[in-house]
């Protein structure tokens, strides 16, 4: 599931109604092609409301000025970040998919090793997409 890098990506000063409608229709879009009855769409809008708390855990209150990017802070932090991401949308997505909390163990079963293939998708992508700082 490496679309969260969208949400992940996406510019953190731009408007939050935009960004949670553009994560809506990305989800509802991966749902329509992949027939799962809007979970991702979900799960996306899920994460992208939930942003700007995970940010303020994963960073501080630093993410909050003008001058913030991602790209100036530690890679510790930006795996964090990202896999915070990942564990969010992928427990919801999870739990609307089973629909059960009887079956607790096979939800994190499910999220754990989802979660650590996603996040390993994740870093080879952003790393064969990134700049590289000299």
């Amino acid at each position: 599931m490496v679309y969260i890098l969208f949400l992940y990506w996406y510019p953190i000063k731009e408007n939050r109604a935009a960004f949670i409608g553009l994560g809506f229709l990305l989800g509802i879009a991966i749902d329509f092609f992949s027939d799962t009855m809007a979970i991702h769409a979900a799960s996306t809008i899920t994460i992208a409301y939930m942003r700007p708390a995970i940010m303020r855990f994963v960073f501080g209150v630093n993410f909050e000025f003008q001058s913030f990017k991602l790209s100036n802070t530690t890679r510790v932090q930006q795996i964090t970040y990202l896999a915070l991401l990942i564990i969010v949308h992928h427990f919801v997505f999870f739990t609307l998919e089973i629909f059960s909390l009887a079956n607790f163990l096979l939800i994190l079963k499910k999220v754990l090793a989802t979660g650590t293939a996603t996040l390993i998708l994740c870093l080879l992508f952003g790393s064969l997409f990134s700049v590289r700082k000299e």
